[in-house]
């Protein structure tokens, strides 16, 4: 009887096993693919690009006089 029960649960166990590490990845996986939507969406927001720009690239925005607005 011993001997047919370890024919029996040595298989379940190695396929408990194997699927419990592919569920583990794909986890990790999904959880990478969240963290660079987040950090994309924050460095495309507004207030971001503004500093970026006005600190490292020395940009400012022009007076309202010299904004021409070109339609098509």
């Amino acid at each position: 009887m011993s001997r047919r029960l370890l024919l029996v649960a040595l298989p379940l166990l190695w396929a408990a096993a194997l699927g419990s590490a592919a569920g583990a990845i794909w986890c990790k996986h999904r959880a990478r693919e969240l963290f660079v939507q987040l950090e994309q969406s924050a460095w495309s927001t507004h207030a971001f690009v503004e500093r970026v720009a006005s600190t490292r690239l020395h940009m400012a925005m022009p007076p309202p006089k010299e904004i021409e607005i070109i339609a098509p």
